[in-house]
């Protein structure tokens, strides 16, 4: 674990060092475009952030049933669904997580569906364990969350460690290195932060040393 620690946090200096360095050798033509590059790209956001809002995006909601599942799925490219029962405890750690997601993800759309109401959904996608979240995208099913092994098989997950889970699925934007969870991404920046101090806190070798004639 040590090991994988350091590794993580080697990577992540080694790609802002790099990053920094690009930007350094850029001259003001190379700025000047990277800004009106970034002036479109804002204006496209806000255009489908829009369009997000409008179709329901930035609320975790209730469908009906199983038509209104296939109409949500047809008209976002994303779509996460945490299929539920109401006598299911766990349901309600889901929820909880899933309206957080659902503010802090825009992009995608997020939304609840009762087992009971989609009796041939449900049986189609074979969903038998509840909780079980479904990640759908271009109106393909990629991927479930099946209960809690995903999650640490624990009650008490965190809302980061179910964002991690789902964007391993591509259903989310997400910034993070997929390959370690949260906790141990985290774990790796303490240590590189850490390991700065260190260094930093070293006195000079050379600063010792008395030149003579």
């Amino acid at each position: 674990m040590d090991q994988l620690l350091h590794q993580v946090a080697s990577n992540m200096e080694k790609q802002l060092d790099s990053e920094i360095e690009r930007l350094e050798t850029l001259d003001s033509s190379d700025l000047e475009a990277i800004r009106q590059q970034r002036i479109a790209e804002m204006k496209k956001r806000a255009k489908a952030k829009q369009e997000w809002i409008a179709n329901g995006h930035g609320d975790y909601t209730e469908i009906d049933g199983e038509k209104e599942f296939f109409t949500v799925c047809n008209k976002s490219e994303n779509v996460v669904c945490h299929f539920y029962k109401n006598d299911t405890p766990r349901c309600k750690i889901v929820d909880m997580h899933l309206k957080i997601l659902a503010k802090r993800h825009v992009e995608t759309r997020f939304v609840k569906l009762d087992v009971e109401r989609a009796p041939f959904l449900t049986g189609r996608l074979k969903i038998r364990v509840i909780p079980t979240i479904g990640l759908v995208k271009d109106n393909k099913t990629k991927d479930f969350i099946v209960g809690f092994t995903d999650l640490g098989n624990r009650d008490d997950f965190s809302t980061d460690m179910l964002e991690w889970r789902i964007a391993r699925s591509e259903v989310i934007e997400y910034n993070g290195d997929l390959l370690v969870p949260p906790e141990e991404a985290r774990k790796a920046r303490m240590l590189q932060i850490q390991s700065k101090k260190t260094i930093r806190g070293r006195p000079d070798s050379d600063s010792d040393l008395e030149l003579s004639d």
